[in-house]
Order: structure tokens, then C-alpha cells, then sequence
């Protein structure tokens, strides 16, 4: 814990931090509810009780009941491009991919819980809709970065085929994990589908 430190004056400061935890916990109660009843059957009244809070302050967190499920598309979109724009600039494009969302993977969301969402995700038309909404948003923020790393002709049309080819790994390797079956890890899993591509 660090002392002596301002962090309520910081950016992700004390109140960064507690807005943070309350989404992560309101969030956590919807998924629960959404599993137990289904999603279309619980409504933002019932979350909002559920925590103890007013619909109005829930709707302060999450303006729509599908946040809750999918999050801030913006916020892990630019998590992937950062982590691409780290690596090697001599590295294979694919592999710069893999090891961005690889690293994403890695920052959590693979407990049950991220394995109850994901059911919810892929069984409602809405999330489905939104998770599509969430891919065209990481493509958008992922297209430019890949292109300069790409010489010759056509490299936007390149670079937005090697991201959406990586979005279909990622798409893959999810859907995969959440069969009840599976014990690999998603970051196991999203192995397996780049190495399915071509070389």
C-alpha cells in the first residue's frame, strides 16, 4: 500500500478506484441474476435492490443493463493496441497480436463468474449484437497501429485483415472455453487458433 501519496488528486486515484469497485461489484450481481433468471427476466429495479442501492445510481454506472455484462469495450480495446504497439516492431504482426490479447486474457475475467458472462454474452441476441458493436471498435483502434507496421502496397487492407483474423482467434478461443467440458485456459485456447493459422 503506498502512504503518503495524494491519490484522490491522481488520475485512477481514491475515487477512480471506488468507482471502479462499485461497477465491478454491480456488475458481479447482474451476472449472478442474469444466470439464476435469465437475462431479458431481470430488470435494473431488481439489480439495484439486489445492492442495496437506487436504480438511478445504477444507471450513473451502467447506462444500459448490457454493460453489465459487456463492459467498456473502449477501455479493453486500447488495452490490446497498447500492448501491440509494445512489442517488437521486428516481430511477426500475428504474433504481436496474439501476445496483445494474450495479455488481456491474462488481466483476469477467467474465473466463473467471466465464464457466466460469457454464457450470457453468446445466448442473447442484444449481447451478441453489442459484442459485435465492441469488435468493430477494437478493429477501428487496432487497424491504424497494425498498418505501420506493414510495408508496401494496400497496407490498411492488410493490416484490417490481420486484426480481424485475430478478433476470430480471440472470438474462437472464448466460445471454446465456456463449453462445460473445457479445462484449458482462454490464453491456451487462443494459442491453439493462431496456430491453426497459415504460415
Amino acid at each position: 500500500m503506498l502512504r503518503g501519496v495524494d491519490t484522490a488528486a491522481q488520475p485512477g486515484g481514491l475515487r477512480a478506484i471506488t468507482r471502479d469497485a462499485v461497477r465491478t461489484r454491480l456488475s458481479e450481481i447482474a451476472i449472478d441474476l442474469f444466470t439464476e433468471h435469465g437475462f431479458d427476466n431481470v430488470t435494473i429495479e431488481q439489480i439495484a435492490a439486489a445492492a442495496g442501492i437506487s436504480t438511478r445510481s445504477v444507471h450513473r454506472y451502467f447506462p444500459a443493463k448490457e454493460d453489465m455484462v459487456v463492459g467498456d469495450p473502449a477501455a479493453y480495446g486500447s488495452v490490446v493496441r497498447d500492448a501491440f504497439t509494445d512489442r517488437p516492431g521486428h516481430e511477426p504482426v500475428l504474433s504481436s497480436l496474439q501476445a496483445a490479447f494474450t495479455l488481456l486474457l491474462d488481466r483476469g475475467g477467467q474465473d466463473i463468474r467471466g465464464k457466466a458472462a460469457l454464457c450470457i454474452v453468446t445466448s442473447v441476441p442484444a449481447l451478441r449484437a453489442r459484442n459485435h458493436e465492441k469488435h468493430l471498435l477494437w478493429a477501428s483502434l487496432l487497424t491504424p497501429v497494425v498498418a505501420t507496421r506493414l510495408s508496401g502496397s494496400d497496407a490498411d487492407l492488410r493490416a484490417q485483415v490481420l486484426v480481424q483474423t485475430a478478433l476470430a482467434c480471440f472470438d474462437v478461443a472464448l466460445t471454446t472455453w465456456v463449453a462445460p467440458v473445457e479445462t484449458r485456459t482462454p490464453a491456451e485456447l487462443l494459442k491453439v487458433a493462431f496456430d491453426a493459422l497459415p504460415t
